[in-house]
Parts: C-alpha cells; structure tokens; sequence
C-alpha cells in the first residue's frame, strides 16, 4: 500500500528532525532515515559547542538566531571561546575581534596575563588571542530528542532503516520507492541527507550542487595535569586544533577536513597523533592516554554556506543541507528559515534567505 504524505524528508539527523517539528503542525510530515537510528552521523559525533564567531561571518547571523531558543529550553551550558595567536599574529586576532564585533558578537582581545589566566600551562608564544565569553557547550542529544519529540508530537512520521531508492515526479507528485520495496507519494520531497545530499538529489533528477562530505576527527585525552573544568574552548587562529574540557577529560580535535566519500567515517591513527602533538605545542601537559576517538563527516556546500530552499528547476524538491559542522549550533534558526521557504510564509527570525539559497549554484 502506498503511503501519501504533504511533506517527505530524506534524514532525520538535526536538520531533518528540526524542520519537521516546524512543519509537522501544518502539513503530514514524515521522515525516511536510512541507518538504524536518527542522528547516527554527523549529530551523533558533533564535539557539542556554540560559539557565534564558528563557521565565519556567513554562519554568524544562523548562529546568534539560534542562541534564544537554545537558551529558552535549556540546552546551553556557559564555557566562554579562546582563539590564540602568537605574537606575530596580532594583527589577524585584532581584524578578527573587529569583524565579529560588527556582526554584534560579545568578543574581545586578550593579553598574554589574561590567556594564562584562562589556560594554566599554556606554551610560550601564543600572546594575544580573542576572548567570547558567550560561548557554551550544547547537550546534543537532548536538541536531537527534543525535535524528534516536537515532530512527532505534531504528528510526523519517523522511518528507519529507509534508503530512498527511487524517486520520479509525475503529476504534481514525488513517486517514491524505498529500498525494501516500500512506496510512498508526495507533494514535496526534502533533502535533508547531510553527506548524502547530492546523491538524493541524483535519485530525484536534480542537478547535485557540489556539497562535499570532509572528514573530522576528534579524540577523548586523559591529560597530566587533568583538565580544569573551568577551561574555555580553545581555538587556534590558523584552524589547526581546538580543544574543551570534558569530564576530567580533554576533547580534542586537529580541525582536519579530509575528503570522503559519503560513508560511516572512522579515525585515523594519524589524524588522533598529530592532534596530540598540536596539543603538546600550546600547553605543557602530557596526553596519558586516549580513551576515546572518533570521526564524523561535515558537508559542505562549495560557498562553505548551508544549502536552504526550493531547488531552482526540479518541482518540488526542497535542500536542507551543507550545514558542515555548524548545522546543530544554528538548527533552530534554520529550521525556522527552511519552514517559512517551504510554507510560503514569513519567518521567525530577521534573516535575509539570499545567502542559503540553492539558485545561488545555478
């Protein structure tokens, strides 16, 4: 028996779950998930920060957007962002400070005093930095549970273990067949498949928009000293490493962005010891050992901006991709935005669509 839905969406990872809570309320929503379970991916692996300044400027007014309804239900803890430089440096630390002031970032420069005060142990070297006392750390999975609640709530549907096999249009409708034979119809199909999304929009017959799936890998250190709770997110200004503590522990990552195929990403040896050895370089406690380590898929669009609106010549195909590693950081705000695109309505948040919209490839 064929299923008919308003509203298909392909992933149910934060971006699918964010905007079928906004949509479930107003159209039959469901949402198709091909592993297991929501959130497998790149929400499952996220190293859990919001910083306003990450991701740059076009990811900014997402980010600051997203930051009152994070707060309203509880999901931010404060940490506070350190984006070293050495003294060379000063310069691009300063420019910096001024470009994310201007956006209305709270962000200052620091001193060499001030960094010892935030970071104990830190190497000589690194004597300026800028300061954003707004950041915090997410809870992850309580955002991804709490969409997927709102949604079903509302009435969305939840499929797993449901890879899109085939999609046609015919008729003003999505003609779709999954991969164990399952069909359902639709008016709108949503891609939502973050490092899949291009190869969700090669099954319905939409011309792939370049997002590219890059590999990063974050590691869980046990130090000597142990990390201070107290320790803010720390950055490098030429995005080689960050680091945040994390129960007694370090997480740790080189900030790679390794190209990959879509696939269920895995860490490498090497990518673990040269985060270490970035570590080692900014301050003087020794890695013990590593307990954990892990490894997601980021996508991006070529722009490095996420991909939000009706594609430019496929009827009813709608993206929500190319979120890279911002999309859980700014998945309210987004999901806003994508709903008022895809309802015809007028949005939430003051923010200009222009920057996300699929035609901007065309």
């Amino acid at each position: 028996m064929t299923e008919r839905f308003d509203i298909v969406i392909a992933g149910a990872g934060m971006a699918g779950a964010s905007l079928a809570a906004r949509l479930a309320p107003h159209r039959s929503v469901t949402m198709i998930e091909a592993e297991d379970e929501p959130g497998y991916h790149a929400t499952g692996r996220s190293a859990a920060f919001w910083a306003e300044s990450y991701g740059g400027p076009g990811i900014t007014p997402l980010t600051i957007a997203s930051g009152p309804y994070l707060r309203r239900h509880g999901f931010l803890t404060p940490r506070g962002a350190l984006t070293l430089a050495r003294e060379g440096d000063r310069g691009r630390i300063a420019a910096f400070v001024s470009r994310f002031a201007a956006l209305g970032v709270d962000v200052a420069m620091l001193n060499r005093e001030e960094i010892e005060a935030r970071v104990p142990g830190i190497r000589e070297g690194w004597t300026t930095a800028s300061w954003e006392p707004d950041c915090c750390d997410i809870d992850v999975a309580a955002l991804h549970a709490h969409f997927l609640a709102l949604a079903r709530r509302g009435g969305a549907g939840l499929r797993n273990r449901a890879r899109l096999s085939s999609a046609r249009r015919e008729r003003g409708e999505w003609q779709l067949v999954l991969a164990d034979g399952a069909t359902m119809r639709a008016s709108v199909l949503v891609n939502a498949a973050g490092a899949w999304a291009d190869g969700i929009a090669r099954i319905a017959g939409a011309k792939p928009l370049g997002i590219a799936p890059l590999r990063r890998t974050v590691a869980q250190v046990r130090t000597d000293p142990p990390a201070p709770a107290t320790l803010p997110l720390v950055l490098d200004i030429d995005e080689r490493f960050y680091f945040k503590p994390e129960s007694g522990r370090i997480w740790l990552s080189p900030h790679d962005e390794t190209p990959s195929a879509p696939c269920d990403a895995a860490p490498e040896e090497i990518d673990v010891a040269t985060a270490i050895a970035r570590l080692e370089q900014v301050v003087d406690w020794r890695a013990e050992h590593v307990e954990r380590r892990w490894a997601g898929l980021r996508s991006f669009a070529p722009d490095r901006l996420p991909v939000y609106g009706w594609d430019p010549v496929a009827e009813g195909f709608f993206w929500c991709a190319g979120q890279g590693g911002f999309g859980i950081q700014t998945a309210p705000a987004g999901s806003a935005l994508a709903a008022a695109l895809l309802l015809g309505q007028g949005g939430d948040e003051p923010l200009d669509p222009a920057p996300y919209d699929p035609a901007r490839f065309a």
